[in-house]
């Protein structure tokens, strides 16, 4: 963040915010981390501007995204804790995500994406 002169701060646009930025982009380990002192809002906000900015996220279509965001609602208060989803769970959610590929209209690619997107929120 920076300060305008008006003495507002400003952030840089996630265009800028690259690998050599002094503003780096958010990791999930950090959202983890500072999850148990955000409010639900907040939380919210950096788990969507988390999907919005990461590189791995942008080859999902909004549907999928959206259930990405649907089963990390779920187990938001082992989230917010900072404890994790069990690989079990996971596990779990990928197997219900598998069944009903059809009807949800998910890709071979779309199903890995998406394992790979929940296991990074793995204990």
């Amino acid at each position: 963040m920076r300060v305008l002169y008006s003495g507002y701060y400003d952030s840089l646009p996630s265009c800028r915010q690259g690998f050599n930025s002094p503003y780096p982009l958010m990791d999930i380990k950090d959202l983890l981390k500072n999850a148990q002192h955000l409010t639900d809002y907040e939380f919210e906000q950096k788990l969507n501007k988390l999907a919005r900015d990461n590189y791995r996220y942008r080859n999902l279509d909004e549907k999928n995204r959206g259930l990405v965001f649907d089963i990390l609602k779920k187990y938001r208060g082992y989230l917010r804790k900072g404890i994790g989803i069990s690989y079990s769970t996971l596990q779990n959610e990928s197997y219900r995500l598998y069944q009903n590929r059809l009807k949800l209209g998910l890709t071979e690619d779309d199903l890995k994406d998406i394992k790979e997107i929940l296991s990074s929120f793995k204990r």
